[in-house]
């Protein structure tokens, strides 16, 4: 029942996607700019099937799609499978590494203010991370950009790896990935805390106040051991939202990806939209409806194995 919701939540995104960038304005012909003559012009739409009918274009698109073609890319003159399999390696790792550091930090973040909830520290907490979930990550990337790379020239500017990266040693070559990859972490990160944090403490909260903690304590049992009770009943939300984050992370990323030039899916995408490779930009989205469907159905499962009551007949 999951895989088949799964299935057509990826092909209405897809099929959204192809509607709405065929009625976008502008084509690949018109993408190449003022100085091609309307006859080129002409034969490139020609060559690319942009003068057939939507529903002609959309049932050729639909029938490349089911036999597993997902097109070939107008801009890197190459299949879109070859640019998809160079971006989303790096994009999954940035996302997965943000996903880690967000769950990890703001879980412990969390739980700690949900153990203290109403105390001076916990207020102070709250308003930091308030601020700091308000924040757009494209505009907290650009803010990290000017600090710490073209003022203080601690980090690296842009891309994946350094120039002189191919004569390295490996050691050094490992530095070098770790010190482009600080500045989008952070970037993706510190929203991605703000957000499990303040599930995890309310979860806490309320956990801290069942009659099992009050029981725990009657019992002898400290304080630490009593927290981390109340801590694993208060897991379900975190893993429910945890599902939630990836089509915030993946927005994010496109927007981070672009700013620190890191070669990923999102970088690819905007790419594409601005050479109007539709193709690519399909199967973006395509492959973007995957990964939330894969995650939310992940976030089911791990809170079925939490806690089995929730579990179908």
């Amino acid at each position: 029942m999951r895989a088949a919701q799964g299935v057509a939540v990826v092909f209405a995104a897809a099929t959204l996607a192809f509607v709405l960038l065929q009625l976008a304005p502008g084509d690949p012909a018109t993408a190449l700019g003022e100085g091609i003559s309307p006859e080129l012009r002409a034969i490139i739409r020609a060559q690319y099937g942009l003068d057939d009918s939507l529903a002609t274009q959309y049932g050729r698109w639909l029938w490349s799609l089911v036999r597993g073609d997902l097109g070939w890319s107008r801009d890197q003159h190459r299949p879109v499978a070859a640019v998809l399999s160079d971006a989303l390696p790096r994009s999954l790792f940035l996302m997965g590494c943000a996903l880690s550091v967000s769950l990890v930090g703001g879980m412990l973040i969390g739980a700690w203010q949900g153990a203290r909830a109403g105390s001076r520290r916990d207020r102070i907490t709250s308003t930091a991370l308030l601020v700091l979930y308000s924040l757009p990550e494209f505009w907290l990337a650009l803010l990290l950009l000017a600090v710490f790379a073209y003022h203080l020239r601690w980090l690296p500017v842009t891309g994946i790896t350094g120039e002189m990266y191919d004569y390295m040693g490996a050691g050094e070559q490992l530095l070098d990935r770790l010190r482009h990859l600080v500045l989008p972490l952070t970037s993706l990160s510190l929203v991605g805390i703000s957000v499990f944090a303040r599930y995890q403490r309310n979860a806490m909260q309320e956990s801290m106040a069942q009659s099992f903690v009050r029981t725990a304590r009657a019992k002898g049992l400290t304080e630490s051991a009593v927290r981390r009770q109340a801590w694993r009943s208060a897991l379900l939300p975190v893993i429910t939202v945890t599902g939630l984050m990836l089509p915030a992370l993946i927005t994010g990323a496109v927007f981070v990806e672009r700013v620190f030039s890191w070669p990923g899916m999102g970088y690819a995408m905007i790419r594409a939209i601005e050479a109007r490779d539709y193709p690519v930009v399909s199967a973006g989205v395509i492959l973007g409806s995957a990964v939330t469907a894969f995650g939310a159905a992940l976030a089911d499962i791990a809170r079925d194995i939490a806690d089995p009551r929730l579990r179908s007949p």
